[in-house]
């Protein structure tokens, strides 16, 4: 089969033997797969991204010397079952399912594996356990937004303790945006979004944020609703952004960090204690967060075709690492393979 294959730590087309399911999991054809910023992170740091895995207990690193293919926010095609593995849905049917392989030992990732190739490929192996059927009506490259909604919706269940908090999102990219739909769905208003880009303003505004601004011109933190607690969810990922957030945010704010920084970053601890501010770290979401994500996608209620800006085969992969650059250009770039 051909694949997009991260390899020597560029982006090559290349074929790579069919992968065959086991008990418990299922082939299937990767219908479309969005590309995340996560993806661009890991493939421009991919050596410290490995060297930080290996000091995390039960985290297994990539092997760089090998190949790999990325892609994690998939919309997929059942093709065949492993033996002994219950056959729930048929072949044919449309699936989604959070990029992870159940194992004897524990849970291993799928797109960021020498083993399980992610959705950069016409074929990948799913955990049977896990699949979703994507209900009749549902847009396949709509579907393939569940993983990246999912974020948000995860994001937003850690940050909001009570759901009468002032909202602010630094950073409207994906995962900015998926956090204002959350926001937005649970009614917790007035929301303030930043972002230098126009184009990321004016999705955020799509999304639902009620106050947009241009944090070159405007500081969003005087925007924060006084008689409310902050939250504050940080959705860039770079270095300085958490350390902006300790200086910016009014006292017993809660920070919330969305994005992923696979960079050394440094920070002031002092702000915090001062001020006596929450720090939350979050990571991926739950099941029950995932499968929600899918139906409210089914509902109708994200604007999905707002955040989809492009769509390409395998030989366009490599190119879109790059013109995601510009966020004036690209929101989500979905990947589909069979093209």
């Amino acid at each position: 089969m051909r694949a997009a294959i991260f390899r020597g730590g560029d982006l090559v087309v290349g074929t790579m033997p069919v992968p065959v399911p086991a008990q418990g999991q299922v082939l299937v054809k990767t219908l479309a797969c969005g590309i995340c910023g996560s993806d661009l992170h890991a493939a421009k740091h991919a050596h410290r991204m490995v060297e930080v895995t290996r000091r995390i207990p039960g985290r297994m690193p990539m092997d760089l010397s090998r190949d790999i293919v990325f892609g994690h926010e998939f919309c997929c095609e059942v093709l065949d079952y492993g033996p002994r593995t219950e056959k729930t849905l048929k072949p044919g049917t449309r699936v989604c399912a959070m990029p992870v392989m159940i194992e004897a030992d524990g849970p291993k990732g799928v797109g960021y594996s020498n083993t399980y190739v992610g959705g950069y490929a016409e074929q990948m192996l799913l955990s049977a356990p896990l699949m979703l059927e994507v209900p009749n009506g549902l847009p396949t490259d709509h579907a393939a937004l569940t993983e990246p909604l999912a974020v948000g919706v995860h994001a937003v269940e850690k940050g909001v303790v009570k759901g009468d908090e002032a909202p602010l999102v630094i950073g409207c990219g994906p995962v900015g945006l998926a956090v204002i739909s959350a926001l937005r769905l649970k009614d917790i208003r007035p929301i303030v979004a930043a972002d230098f880009s126009p184009k990321r303003r004016e999705l955020a505004v799509k999304m639902g944020a009620d106050i947009v601004l241009d944090p070159a011109r405007e500081d969003p933190y005087g925007k924060l609703t006084a008689d409310k607690r902050a939250v504050v969810f940080e959705c860039v990922g770079v270095p300085g952004l958490i350390q902006q957030t300790l200086e910016k945010s009014p006292r017993d704010a809660k920070i919330v960090v969305v994005g992923v920084c696979m960079e050394a970053d440094a920070i002031e601890p002092m702000f915090g204690i001062v001020k006596e501010l929450s720090l939350q770290f979050v990571l991926g979401y739950t099941p029950e967060e995932f499968a929600r994500s899918l139906r409210l996608l089914a509902e109708g209620a994200i604007d999905a075709p707002a955040l989809i800006t492009g769509k390409i085969g395998l030989d366009g992969v490599k190119n879109a690492f790059q013109e995601l650059g510009n966020p004036e250009r690209h929101t989500k770039i979905l990947v589909e393979p069979w093209r």
